[in-house]
């Protein structure tokens, strides 16, 4: 009964045999990508996904506790890495996490998409902190900066204008309003305190069941924000050998603004 039918599959998860099993199942039949389908049913969540998430946020935060309490000088990003995933499942995520922890420590936190290494933390590092807990299949995306002692006064600067920055972004969602006026909104802040170079990325991108979905937060993008699309605000700036600041909070539109899931400090949290 499938014979000429147009079959739409999710792209992301679809493995290469398992569609070889259904062109063999039904070989008539024409198997095209459902992505464009499936976007517009995610991008807006109901008021149980969004609680979902606004958990998976509060385990991923009790998680993050956890780990703090473990942090040490010496001890290494996978070692920390570690710490906090076990925290998370400790704290009620689902084994399958998000996405590994990332862990960035010294000149590696100005690497926007860092993984752990066995360096140890040392004193004066900025160490990033990008972790997500998942609770009934929906994910969080969050991102803290740890100071590890005294750390250099420039380092302490950009923090802050991280930190405006995330402020400003998290404030510019309402509805009707575009994706892109909050990454225009964060990037301005930090374009004003002369580090627009060193801010490389998007200030956000989409998430629910997926760690990046759509609305993505770039500039340009005129999608209007709409009650339910939930999506990341991480801002962040890099200098080069010497240490990176990002700060990311996940948001929900509601019927007349924004509501930020998450609730931790975005102060750079003192280790060590």
């Amino acid at each position: 009964h499938l014979n000429g039918r147009a079959v739409a599959l999710e792209p992301l998860r679809l493995r290469f045999m398992e569609l070889q099993y259904l062109q063999e199942a039904a070989p008539q039949a024409r198997f095209i990508s459902g992505e464009g389908a499936l976007n517009s049913l995610r991008i807006q969540k109901d008021q149980h996904e969004v609680e979902a998430m606004r958990q998976a946020v509060k385990i991923a935060e009790q998680g993050f506790r956890g780990m703090l309490e473990k942090v040490s000088i010496g001890m290494s990003e996978h070692e920390l890495a570690a710490e906090l995933s076990l925290a998370m499942l400790r704290a009620g995520s689902e084994p399958e996490l998000p996405f590994s922890p990332i862990i960035a420590s010294g000149p590696n936190s100005a690497n926007p998409h860092a993984v752990p290494s066995e360096r140890k933390l040392a004193a004066g590092d900025l160490v990033v902190v990008d972790w997500g807990a998942t609770y009934q299949g929906y994910f969080s995306d969050l991102t803290r900066t740890l100071a590890v002692g005294a750390i250099d006064p420039e380092l302490a600067h950009i923090a802050k204008v991280v930190a405006e920055a995330n402020t400003a972004g998290r404030a510019a969602g309402k509805p009707g309003l575009t994706a892109g006026a909050v990454d225009q909104a964060a990037r301005a802040v930090i374009t004003a305190a002369g580090y627009g170079e060193f801010f490389t990325h998007r200030t956000g991108h989409g998430l629910g069941m997926e760690t990046h979905e759509q609305p993505y937060m770039f500039g340009e993008n005129t999608l209007r924000l709409a009650e339910g699309m939930t999506y990341t605000v991480e801002p962040g700036i890099y200098l080069p050998g010497r240490g990176g600041v990002r700060i990311e909070d996940n948001i929900a539109i509601t019927a007349t603004g924004a509501e930020t899931l998450s609730s931790l400090p975005r102060d750079l949290f003192q280790v060590g």
